[in-house]
């Protein structure tokens, strides 16, 4: 076999038309491969999604609504949930966050302690047991629950929350607002929210503040208490009795070591209000009852004040910068393209209000036409993790790139051997974005380039670059100690090395496949499996014909040439 390998590649050196021809072939193969990306036909992500034993799901209601109102929206949203056979049990938080998990910690579930709110954690069978991915459950369950649940109250908004896969970021896509102006930064996130909203593959989108809502404020006021017989103490201490609770009395018992509390408060009925407005507030206040010094009952609303009055949001910050989060997850896509579609929409339509500028590689300043208050529109999340990864990652590729052709450079004292080493190192390229796109026709869901895919290809240049110095060496050893030809010296080199390059390329490609069907490492396996199958090409055909067309003759110091026989070059 290793014999016809042999004539088979000295024939191609021999013939200059077809040495071109497949340097046509192979260029054409990279510039197509590269090409993937753009086009979209590979997509790049930090992470695909992870296949967790757990999710969350996050209720989130319009401020003001009732406990009760929350009760019906979760459960409507189990009821979906509980019909998934692969669903072990269903923990419902109202008015409050699960325990802090490290999803919760990164997403702010700490943050959830009103009415208004609440969160279900879902456990499911473990991910061995199901043919489903949890990712793949949730791109699936979303549309279905919030078409049903988010229904029941206008405004309503229910999110899917996964642990993340990789490191931990707010969302896919943050879109950070800065400003001086609360008002302003409150405008300018309702906006880019809208813009997000249309924007194709986001899903969750929300925007992280408080909501700017009337209220009602119940001030005690000290003038009538004192006119009424009245104590100041005793009327904030049954408005918080009433409802909120406190404990009145204790109560012993033999059967308790220690004293037992009794907790007074409203029922709930008695909480409610008849409608959301001054006189229901004054009629539920007048119910209340205090007896003064004189022994007569004083109603609460004769020695009060209620005022109606605007919300308070919560100032948000980051180094010590007024900032608002915009907030958007990904539905089974890269989150590089939608967040490039929203960023070109926001540049040609924020126009009418602002004047835009180019802030860096993604990020935007914006400053108001009328006021002149400057704002700054950065990114966040996976997105930015992504590019700072891609970048680090891109930077150790031309590292060990550059060092390799700094000592190939040491070694030989040529730069055109050096130049084939590294060139035939580059090539693996072309399997590791072609197998990407195999994969993902073959795959129910994207199978994206992501980091573990660009470790992998780092991984495949020092393995590359063994075959090629094995070849050249070879051939080296050939034409000076035995006087071979250089052609017949190349394509006998190729042939006698293919064995060893084959075995440690199938040692290499049988132990990646465990890892090609991970989640998390596919893509590392992947890139191993199709990049030293294109390692494997390039250094056996592409670098010899390279060699041929090199001066090997200079390169070796060689000037006389023998007539050896190839069938016996020793």
């Amino acid at each position: 076999m290793y014999q016809k390998f042999e004539n088979y590649l000295l024939n191609i050196l021999q013939s200059s038309s077809k040495k071109k021809m497949i340097l046509w072939i192979t260029l054409a193969a990279f510039i197509l491969s590269v090409a993937l990306i753009p086009t979209e036909f590979v997509m790049a992500k930090m992470l695909p999604g992870k296949n967790n034993d757990t999710y969350s799901v996050y209720v989130d209601l319009p401020t003001g609504s009732s406990i009760e109102q929350t009760r019906q929206v979760t459960q409507c949203v189990t009821g979906i949930l509980q019909k998934e056979p692969e669903a072990l049990d269903i923990e419902v938080f109202l008015g409050a966050g699960s325990p802090l998990d490290f999803a919760g910690l990164i997403k702010g579930s700490h943050f959830k302690n009103s009415e208004n709110v609440a969160e279900i954690v879902l456990n499911l069978t473990k991910k061995h047991d199901r043919s489903e991915p949890s990712y793949i459950m949730v791109q699936r369950l979303r549309p279905v629950i919030q078409k049903q649940c988010e229904s029941l109250y206008s405004q309503t908004s229910i999110k899917f929350i996964e642990p993340p896969a990789g490191p931990p970021t707010m969302a896919a896509i943050v879109a950070e607002v800065y400003g001086n102006n609360p008002a302003g930064i409150r405008h300018l996130s309702e906006r880019v929210k809208g813009v997000f909203s249309k924007t194709k593959g986001l899903v969750d989108i929300d925007i992280m503040q408080d909501d700017i809502y009337n209220k009602f404020e119940v001030r005690v006021n000290s003038d009538k208490i004192s006119r009424a017989g009245l104590d100041i103490k005793h009327v904030n201490d049954i408005l918080y009795l009433a409802f909120e609770g406190m404990n009145i009395a204790v109560k012993n018992s033999r059967e308790a070591s220690e004293q037992i509390p009794i907790f007074l408060v409203l029922d709930p009925e008695g909480k409610k209000f008849s409608s959301n407005d001054l006189n229901a507030i004054k009629m539920k206040l007048m119910s209340l009852k205090l007896m003064n010094s004189m022994g007569m009952m004083v109603p609460i609303t004769e020695v009060v004040d209620v005022v109606p009055v605007k919300s308070n949001p919560t100032i948000m910050t980051k180094n010590l910068h007024q900032m608002s989060n915009v907030l958007a997850e990904t539905d089974m896509v890269s989150q590089v393209y939608p967040l490039m579609d929203a960023r070109n929409v926001i540049l040609e339509t924020f126009t009418d209000e602002y004047e835009i500028q180019k802030i860096g590689l993604f990020n935007l300043e914006l400053i108001d036409k009328k006021s002149h208050e400057r704002y700054e529109l950065l990114w966040d999340g996976e997105m930015e993790v992504t590019l700072d990864t891609f970048v680090d990652l891109g930077g150790a590729f031309i590292a060990a790139l550059l060092l390799i052709f700094l000592l190939m450079v040491i070694y030989y004292k040529s730069f055109v051997l050096s130049g084939i080493v590294l060139l035939g190192s580059f090539l693996s390229i072309i399997g590791v974005l072609f197998g990407h796109l195999i994969m993902d026709l073959f795959t129910a869901d994207t199978f994206f380039l992501t980091a573990t895919s660009l470790i992998g290809f780092i991984a495949l240049i020092g393995i590359s670059s063994r075959n090629s110095l094995l070849l050249i060496d070879f051939t080296k050893s050939l034409m000076s100690d035995k006087g071979m030809a250089k052609k017949e010296a190349i394509a006998y080199a190729a042939a006698t090395r293919a064995k060893p390059i084959f075995l440690t390329a199938a040692a290499i490609i049988l132990a990646s496949t465990l890892l090609a069907s991970d989640a998390v490492f596919g893509g590392l396996g992947v890139a191993l499996i199709f990049g030293t199958i294109a390692a494997v090409v390039a250094s056996l055909i592409v670098v010899p014909i390279l060699l041929d067309n090199s001066e090997l003759e200079r390169h070796f110091n060689f000037h006389e040439r023998k007539a050896v026989s190839i069938m016996d070059p020793l």
